[in-house]
């Protein structure tokens, strides 16, 4: 933290604060969704589609990351949401054309087809708005 002219330290704003809130919520609602539907896939039949089910898991995983380091927001928090909102934009754009391309090795959808067009396309705007966030919560208040 440094200081500013008037003596005051200057903070950065939290992460899981304000409008951050949401997005926590959202986050956390989505590694619910995600995770649920994936268990649910893979318990009952894994081998009907191993690899969407394993994306969809593994976006549950990465869904869960994102919400508890930006609801926590310190130093490392923020680089592991960070890491979390990045690995989450790539992924939906890869499976997202991958599944537009080649639909056969996708028979079944994952969280990230078609660019998450069965969850109404927030799975690829949540990340842009989650790095956004971290941008902006990122730069130093008085």
């Amino acid at each position: 933290m440094a200081e500013d002219v008037s003596g005051k330290t200057a903070q950065t704003a939290g992460t899981g604060s304000g409008p951050g809130r949401i997005l926590v919520a959202v986050y956390g609602i989505f590694a619910l969704a995600a995770g649920a539907r994936a268990g649910v896939q893979m318990a009952t039949r894994f081998s009907d589609a191993p690899v969407a089910y394993s994306l969809s898991a593994f976006a549950a995983v990465v869904y869960v990351l994102a919400t508890v380091a930006l609801a926590l927001g310190g130093r490392t928090s923020r680089r592991v949401a960070l890491v979390s909102c990045s690995i989450e934009l790539a992924g939906v754009l890869a499976v997202g054309t991958l599944s537009l391309a080649d639909k056969e090795a996708f028979p079944d959808e994952t969280v990230w087809s078609v660019y998450g067009q069965g969850y109404g396309f927030v799975p690829l705007v949540l990340p842009v708005i989650g790095l956004y966030w971290l941008w902006r919560s990122g730069r130093r208040t008085g």
